[in-house]
């Protein structure tokens, strides 16, 4: 049976590729949204690798500070943080979520939960 640790590791691999896919159809806030999500459910997945439980959280600082995840990535991740609430309802910001991001943001956005992905990856080996 397939370990746990890695559905959340596929999901997160898949939800990159679906942020990568709304960035080259400029759908920007979509962008940030599957990139917060790869984050997040990329460090769950390391996080159920080496504790063997799921922790409730949507707070990827937190998750990353208690992974140890080194200070110089908790930095990138930190701009993710918000991105949760704000590219789905639309009394967060000022702007509504389609509105939020410009391709500059999704692009920084998309290249974080990449190299999250990458040392989640490097983690689990």
């Amino acid at each position: 049976m397939e370990e746990v640790y890695n559905r959340w590791l596929r999901q997160a691999e898949a939800d990159y590729d679906s942020a990568s896919y709304n960035l080259d159809g400029k759908r920007y806030y979509v962008c940030a949204n599957y990139s917060q999500q790869t984050v997040e459910k990329a460090l769950k997945s390391l996080w159920i690798f080496k504790k063997k439980d799921l922790i409730k959280t949507h707070s990827i600082i937190s998750l990353s500070k208690k992974l140890n995840v080194p200070e110089k990535l908790i930095l990138k991740i930190t701009s993710l943080e918000p991105i949760f609430r704000e590219s789905k309802y639309p009394d967060v910001s000022e702007k509504i979520p389609a509105e939020e991001y410009e391709e500059n943001d999704a692009i920084e956005f998309l290249n974080i939960a990449e190299e999250v992905l990458k040392w989640v990856k490097n983690q689990i080996k």
